[in-house]
């Protein structure tokens, strides 16, 4: 009391004291806030059982019997330890049904995001972060090409695509309410498959295969920068090489590896447009004023901001990352088995789920395994009871633009001089919480105008021309090849293929091996065109197709030994190019020197190639690295201790390797010393997929073209070059600790994980330590690298391989989410059983779909 006296009797000053009305109202506030806190707490925690329970509930049914209407009779389904369906069918129809309806089980939000992917519909479900992208769909007409070419199978085909796609929508039918979770996270509902959504798919690795508008583009930029300077033109050339003397095409020719390669047949006029081909010559006519500039006016292209496009689109925007792939075929005399063997690794972007789906299928008349495409109906890649193949990108040239000309009225000017009108498609871009975009896609006779793509506007109107337009090909011959019976059956078969332009390597159960490149490439009197040219030059149109007995091939070859790897597959004989742009020698090169000439070769042996991960220009360039830095102007003691790292190194990409991490960074540090003095704000668009080849070059021939004036010698430019690469790649004091796995790794994120951060950890893999890069066999970066592995033993058909890169099901909770992860990322493999009583050992849940 006496205390609560004495404090009530001290002075008090009022004013520092907050009124108790302020004090209630700043405790309501923190408690509003704290409940706040706590209930977007308890959402979230929700929101994830909520989506675990749903993914949970869209497990398929594995065992048991399930009724579908739609089938004629019984098909039996049995999975293996991996979950890979061997789906058995009394009738090729309910085959196919069958096919769609189990694919359904695993991969139907996949299916679904590929075609709205192809139709530009991903705003439709994702909001306007993907206007963009979806507008670029557009504009390139990927719905109407698969609806044209779903118009123009032959009456068999079309069959199949309607069982399998009856099969689909059988699925979605018996579970509109345990689909996958995605589509409930994302509140909507796929709408019915069908023929033209396969078809869909399909145009979609067209467009990952066979793109190199994007690349033609900007070299007009690039060609009329270094033309301003002297020898640009050689510069230009350097920049892009055509081929090189590291090629080993397919002929099938016996090779001495010990004597020097010989170079490429020289670039002529009848292979590429000369360097001035971005600088058009005018036809009389009048033009819109945004079609106004002169010859000498295009000499300063204003730039194209295309590296945003590669990314909305999905394109490879960096060096070494594009799409490729190796496979090789070895005859039974360089066996141990006496019998064919053949591997294949396809190289695409890596995502989860896998591009590709595994299955083994069988009916009267039909019995192939390999992987298939989600969507698709039929094994894409591998083999049947006779014959084995497998896919590399041809690199062929497929695509033009155009600088059309146009009157501002809504006309173009063909080819002839007269003024026609531009054809136009008004399409409507439905957008998730917004309004509705619409596109006007122009198009002139050689294609849409791609003007609307680009959010700056491009000088000229240019149009695309890609075979793809071509309303005369429709070849899709997959079913022919899952069920010809030899040689002559196959190659019939492939003869008919479209596109995307490819190499495919075979061998069959009678010993013979082939290759044969396929897909519809044009023939251009004038040559193969590097950048865009002037519509109206009749020089410039294509004149037909390369007949199939003209693209290389080669059957039964005297070396018993057949590989490609999107290199150049055209010698000094080849009656027509085909391309301008292979992708670099080395992963081919490396094939060549690892397996031909050797004999007793087994599947380990193949597997062991597939992922090799030595680079022979890595490890020459590591020595002149070292060389530069011992007689370099200035060096300290932490560059020489790089130098004695490089000049040690084995040559292999190892994740445990300093020197691996010393040769990337300082190649990738180069390129912007050598090239902003001449390409300026240019120079990081250049891209081309023989840069490592053209680096390789520049640097050895070590050209004072290309020296930087600030540079007395290349020993100091590449000196400088490695300590901006360790200093950009933040390596350690001491060097020698700069794992190369501790930087260099890949990481495979669900499609969502953008929007939502928990699912990086909970669907995709994480940043994982990663060995090889793009000149190794084992082609990878961040997200690409094989995308399966096959090994195909006609010695035993049952002991051959096949794997992808996670699982087979596209659900977290499923024990095939990420089974095969071990397997693909430690470089080991499984057989995938075909013959019946393989099947039956390995068989671990059966399913009944009954009529």
């Amino acid at each position: 009391m006496a205390r609560i006296s004495a404090f009530e009797s001290s002075p008090v000053d009022d004013s520092s004291v907050p009124p108790r009305s302020s004090r209630r109202w700043l405790r309501t506030l923190l408690g509003a806030l704290a409940v706040l806190v706590l209930l977007v707490a308890v959402l979230a925690i929700g929101g994830i059982f909520w989506l675990r329970a749903s993914a949970r509930a869209a497990l398929p049914q594995l065992d048991g019997k399930i009724q579908v209407s739609g089938l004629s009779a019984p098909v039996l389904v049995r999975r293996d330890a991996h979950g890979v369906p061997h789906i058995e069918a009394a009738t090729q129809d309910d085959l196919f049904f069958a096919q769609g309806y189990i694919v359904a089980q695993d991969r139907l939000w996949q299916m679904d995001m590929y075609r709205r992917n192809a139709y530009g519909e991903l705003a439709e479900v994702l909001g306007s972060s993907m206007v963009a992208h979806d507008r670029a769909q557009r504009v390139l007409r990927f719905r109407k090409v698969a609806e044209r070419m779903c118009a123009g199978l032959d009456a068999q085909d079309k069959r199949w695509l309607d069982d399998y796609s009856k099969g689909v929508n059988a699925f979605i039918a018996q579970h509109p309410n345990d689909l996958p979770a995605e589509f409930k996270l994302l509140m909507y509902k796929p709408s019915p498959w069908s023929g033209v959504d396969s078809m869909s798919v399909g145009t979609m690795m067209m467009d990952m295969l066979d793109t190199h508008w994007d690349t033609k583009l900007v070299r007009e930029q690039i060609a009329a920068k270094l033309n301003s300077l002297p020898n640009g033109a050689q510069l230009e050339s350097q920049l892009y090489p055509v081929g090189s003397w590291r090629d080993h095409p397919p002929t099938g020719e016996v090779i001495d590896l010990t004597q020097p390669e010989v170079n490429p047949p020289p670039v002529t006029d009848e292979d590429e447009d000369n360097t001035t081909a971005g600088i058009r010559d005018q036809r009389p006519g009048t033009r819109t004023a945004g079609n106004k500039a002169t010859r000498e006016q295009r000499n300063e292209i204003e730039p194209v901001d295309i590296r945003a496009l590669r990314t909305m689109l999905g394109l490879p925007d960096c060096s070494g990352c594009v799409s490729g792939s190796n496979n090789w075929v070895v005859s039974g005399k360089h066996t141990a088995s006496g019998k064919p063997l053949l591997a294949n690794d396809m190289h695409l972007m890596l995502t989860e789920p896998n591009i590709w789906y595994m299955a083994d299928l069988k009916a009267p008349g039909y019995h192939a395994a390999g992987v298939a495409l989600p969507g698709v109906p039929w094994i894409i890649a591998g083999h049947n009871e006779h014959v084995a193949w497998g896919f590399t990108a041809l690199m062929a040239d497929v695509q033009d633009l155009y600088h059309e000309h146009l009157d501002g009225k809504g006309n173009y000017q063909a080819a002839d001089g007269s003024w026609k009108p531009l054809a136009v498609d008004h399409e409507t871009i439905h957008v998730r919480g917004g309004k509705d975009v619409t596109v006007d896609v122009q198009s002139t006779a050689h294609g849409p105008l791609l003007n609307p793509m680009f959010a700056k506007p491009l000088n000229e109107p240019v149009a695309l021309k890609w075979t793809i337009y071509d309303a005369a090909l429709n070849g899709l011959p997959i079913y022919a090849m899952n069920t010809a019976q030899n040689w002559a059956e196959f190659s019939a078969a492939i003869g008919q293929w479209c596109w995307p332009t490819q190499n495919v390597v075979y061998a069959d159960d009678q010993g013979h091996i082939a290759y044969h490149a396929v897909g519809r490439v044009p023939m251009r009197p004038a040559g193969l065109q590097a950048k865009p040219v002037a519509a109206g030059d009749s020089g410039r149109e294509w004149q037909g197709y390369i007949p199939f007995e003209g693209m290389p091939n080669a059957f039964d070859p005297p070396s018993g030994f057949l590989a490609t790897a999107n290199s150049r597959v055209t010698t000094e004989k080849s009656p027509y190019p085909l391309s301008l742009e292979w992708i670099e020698p080395y992963r081919a090169e490396r094939i060549y020197k690892s397996l031909q000439g050797r004999d007793g070769l087994t599947p380990k042996d193949m597997i062991a190639v597939q992922t090799d991960i030595y680079s022979e220009v890595d490890q020459e360039l590591a020595h002149r690295f070292a060389y530069a830095i011992d007689h370099a102007s200035k060096a300290d003691d932490r560059l020489k201790k790089a130098a004695d790292l490089m000049r040690s190194w084995d040559g292999k990409l190892a994740t445990d390797s300093a020197a691996a991490s010393l040769v990337d960074q300082t190649r990738h540090a180069l390129w912007p010393l050598v090239l902003e003095p001449k390409l300026g704000e240019l120079t990081d668009d250049y891209r081309w997929q023989e840069s490592n080849f053209a680096q390789e070059e520049i640097i050895m021939h070590g050209s004072s073209e290309w020296l930087p004036h600030e540079y007395k010698s290349w020993d100091d430019l590449l000196t400088e070059a490695v300590r901006r690469g360790m200093a950009k790649g933040k390596a350690p004091s001491d060097v020698s600790q700069w794992a190369y796995g501790s930087w260099h790794v890949m990481d495979i994120e669900h499609p969502l994980s953008g929007m939502l951060p928990f699912l990086r950890k909970f669907a995709g893999t994480g940043p994982q330590p990663m060995s090889g890069d793009g000149t190794t066999v084992k082609q990878v970066g961040r997200t690409l690298g094989p995308s399966q592995r096959f090994t195909m033993d006609w010695s035993n058909v049952d002991g051959s391989t096949e794997n992808i890169v996670l699982g087979q099901s596209s659900n977290p909770y499923s024990p095939h989410f990420r089974d095969q992860w071990n397997d693909w990322y430690n470089g080991t493999t499984f057989a995938l059983p075909f013959s019946d009583t393989a099947v039956a050992a390995n068989t671990r849940n059966t399913l009944r779909l009954n009529p």
